[in-house]
C-alpha cells in the first residue's frame, strides 16, 4: 500500500465511521471498526470510487485461498489455483454481499498433503485425489533401499490401513484400502507417485470452536473430475448454499446445520447418492428402522 491509498482510506473513515481501523487481522486485510447503517452504502461507494475491492466480513462467502498446486508441486491432482481464481471471480456478489446464515470459506488443496489445512478450515474442502492406483517404479524403490530407506519402520508399519506389503524386494500395494493419506508417496516421491486419474475429494463442514465446538470436515463427494470452468463444483456449491440459506439459523456454520439436520436428511436434500465414504464415525445407537420396514407395517 503507499500512504497516499491509506490516507484516502482513512479520510472516508474520518468522514464516514468511527476512525478505528484493524490492519491484516484475522479477519480481512482492512477492517473498518464501528459505523451506522445509513453510512454503510456511502462507504461502500466512496471506497469502490478510490479502486479498492471490497468485501465483507460478515455473513458471506469469504475470499477462497488454496496451496500453490501445479505451479510448483509435483504432487498436485488438481489445478488448485485455477480453481480459486475461478470460484473467486465467479461468486463476486457473495463475496460482497452477506446473504448466508453465517460466513462461508472455500480452500482448495492440490493433493491429500492439505498444506492450506482446509480439512480444519474451511467449510468447503476441495482435495486433489485420483481414482486409480499408486504408481510404483521398482527400479527407484530398490535405490531408495540401497539409499538407506527403512521400507517396514518408514511405510509399511506407518500406513494407516496398513495397504502396503514389502517382500524385501518389492512394494504391494492394496489399492482398494489404500485411504490416498500421501504418506508413502512422501517418504519415496520418486519411487511412488500419485495416480493418473485425477480429480477431487470434496468435504464440507470444518469450523474453529466459536458457537458450537470445533469441527473437521467430513467427505461429502468421494470423487469429482474437476474440468474448467468447473460447472459440476459450482452446482454443488449453489445446491449446498440453497438449503442452508433456507433452513439453518443465524450464526450458524454449515457444518452446524448439518449435524442439526443429519447427514443422511442433508444429502437426500441436495440430490446426491450416498457412499460409503461420508460416514464420519460409526453410530453409536444399535439399532436402525428402514423406511421399507415403516411401509410394511
Amino acid at each position: 500500500y503507499t500512504s497516499k491509498a491509506m490516507g484516502e482510506l482513512c479520510d472516508i473513515w474520518e468522514k464516514r465511521g468511527s476512525g478505528l481501523t484493524n490492519l491484516h487481522g484475522s479477519t480481512g486485510d482492512a477492517v473498518f471498526l464501528g459505523t451506522t447503517s445509513d453510512e454503510l452504502e456511502p462507504i461502500f461507494a466512496d471506497i469502490t470510487k478510490k479502486g479498492w475491492d471490497l468485501g465483507g466480513s460478515g455473513s458471506d462467502l469469504r475470499t477462497p485461498s488454496c496451496c500453490l498446486g501445479m505451479s510448483r508441486c509435483e504432487y498436485a491432482c488438481i489445478d488448485s489455483m485455477d480453481i480459486t481464481y475461478e470460484l473467486t471471480n465467479y461468486y463476486q456478489d457473495e463475496l460482497h454481499r452477506p446473504a448466508f446464515p453465517y460466513k462461508f470459506k472455500i480452500k482448495v488443496s492440490g493433493c491429500g498433503n492439505d498444506c492450506v489445512a482446509s480439512v480444519a478450515r474451511s467449510d468447503l474442502s476441495i482435495i486433489g485425489t485420483w481414482k486409480d492406483n499408486i504408481r510404483v517404479d521398482d527400479a527407484e524403490v530398490t535405490n531408495c533401499v540401497n539409499n538407506g530407506t527403512d521400507i517396514v519402520n518408514e511405510i509399511v508399519m506407518m500406513c494407516p490401513t496398513k495397504a502396503v506389503e514389502w517382500d524385501g524386494s518389492k512394494i504391494k500395494i492394496d489399492d482398494e484400502n489404500c485411504v490416498h493419506c500421501m504418506h508413502c508417496i512422501n517418504v519415496i516421491p520418486k519411487a511412488l507417485r500419485v495416480g493418473e486419474d485425477k480429480g477431487a475429494a470434496i468435504l464440507l463442514g470444518a469450523k474453529a470452536p466459536i458457537v458450537e465446538g470445533a469441527l473437521f470436515a467430513s467427505v461429502l463427494v468421494p470423487f469429482m473430475k474437476l474440468e474448467a470452468p468447473y460447472d459440476n463444483l459450482k452446482e454443488l456449491i449453489e445446491n449446498l448454499w440453497d438449503i442452508w440459506d433456507e433452513h439453518g439459523k443465524n450464526k450458524e456454520r454449515i457444518g452446524e446445520f448439518v449435524e442439526r439436520m443429519g447427514k443422511g436428511e442433508f444429502i437426500s436434500e441436495i440430490g446426491i447418492e450416498p457412499q460409503i465414504e461420508m460416514v464420519f464415525q460409526p453410530r453409536e445407537n444399535p439399532y436402525i428402522f428402514y423406511d421399507e420396514y415403516f411401509e410394511e407395517e
